[in-house]
């Protein structure tokens, strides 16, 4: 068994581990509206991080790696100094060539790039930027270097999956004896390119997104980081199981008839040894375009009726895109050990979209009736990952 010896993440809903727990049982969202992002000025709803990602501290870190001094960075450094002592503690017990690194992420430091290039259209430069922090290995380098660590250490780009596909990635490497424990994640970052992109492909909406919503219209863009060390040695939660699929379908649009998320939820059961009414909670993928939602209602329907309580946290977190799976995994952590509420739905701007298949989704909090959360993370080209999260069963 795969356990999570410790964990940490941030977002919209809080700049720590303790921020989110105590918002997200109060479902107080972090989306604020923004019009800094996209072109001529026109303004959409944003999940920022709120906590100074600019203090003398935090650049004081990376002082003897300027190279890798990027907001994405910024980011996984304040999730890893939450949960440094067992990282380090992890390190002293295995060994720098036997602790690996996995992380997820779709922009990395395109935040600086973007600064980089407003530059240059002023024909002045950007110091603060460099090539390293762009490439989509970044992350891990940067963590395996801060760390002084000699493992494996890779980044997985797989868009909305990147992270949650990166756990499944460092279980492997855990499987296979080429490492004995694994600091796995990811981190995603407000940047004007993909905010813009998301924009051009009629998929971001202007207001606050509204998953299952019968107005919803889109998404609403968030950035965050999250972090776990898995490790074979016991703790009191585990990764029960996990399943992969690719629809190969179309490059951004999900398979209509849900073959892809149905076969990734079944296979991440059978993994886990759980039948669906074993299933305390899923978090759902649910990122309020209209094909998503459809879609996903529909497979879940398809593999577990409307009994297991349902919902997304999007509309609390925006969509975190490469950091979404680890973002709703740690969630579902904290559901598990600290019995946080389960988030409902949110209809208060638009009712429940009733054409929908449906799918068990919360209209108000309740609690956990079997400490076991399935995290669904669904990305661009079908690439679907499935996350189920527990107490550990020693």
């Amino acid at each position: 068994m795969i356990y999570i010896k410790a964990y940490a993440v941030l977002n919209a809903l809080g700049s720590s581990t303790d921020e989110v727990a105590e918002h997200l049982a109060a479902l107080q969202g972090g989306l604020q509206r923004d019009d800094s992002w996209l072109t001529h000025q026109r303004s959409t709803y944003v999940g920022r991080v709120s906590c100074d990602l600019e203090s003398a501290r935090l650049h004081q870190e990376f002082e003897s790696l300027p190279l890798h001094n990027s907001r994405n960075n910024r980011l996984l450094l304040k999730a890893l100094l939450e949960i440094k002592a067992e990282v380090l503690a992890e390190l002293e017990r295995v060994g720098a060539d036997r602790l690996a690194v996995v992380m997820g992420t779709s922009t990395s430091g395109l935040y600086e790039s973007g600064l980089a290039v407003e530059a240059s259209f002023r024909h002045e430069s950007y110091s603060k930027w460099s090539y390293e922090m762009q490439e989509l290995g970044d992350p891990s380098r940067f963590l395996q270097r801060y760390l002084k660590l000699a493992g494996p250490a890779y980044t997985i780009s797989t868009a909305c999956s990147s992270s949650a596909r990166a756990v499944i990635e460092a279980i492997r490497l855990l499987d296979a004896g080429l490492c004995d424990a694994a600091l796995v994640g990811g981190a995603d970052t407000l940047s004007r390119m993909p905010i813009n992109g998301f924009d051009s492909m009629g998929v971001l909406a202007k207001e606050r997104c509204n998953p299952f919503c019968r107005d919803r219209c889109g998404i609403s863009i968030g950035e965050g980081a999250g972090l776990m060390l898995l490790s074979r040695e016991p703790a009191p939660l585990a990764v029960l199981g996990f399943g992969e699929s690719s629809d190969a379908y179309h490059a951004s649009a999900p398979c209509p008839d849900g073959r892809g998320a149905i076969a990734a939820m079944q296979g991440a059961l059978e993994m886990a040894g759980l039948k669906a009414q074993e299933v305390g909670y899923i978090s759902l993928h649910g990122t309020a375009t209209p094909a998503n939602d459809k879609t996903e209602s529909l497979a879940v329907n398809a593999v577990f009726g409307e009994q297991v309580p349902c919902s997304s946290t999007k509309y609390l977190t925006g969509h975190t895109l490469g950091a979404a799976g680890i973002t709703e995994a740690v969630m579902g952590a904290l559901l598990i050990a600290r019995d946080v509420p389960l988030p409902p739905q949110d209809f208060s701007q638009s009712p429940y979209d009733d054409s929908l298949t449906p799918c068990g989704l919360l209209h108000e909090q309740d609690r956990l009736h079997s400490k076991v959360v399935l995290s669904n993370a669904f990305a661009f080209g079908g690439n679907n990952a499935v996350l189920v999260i527990g107490e550990s069963r020693d």
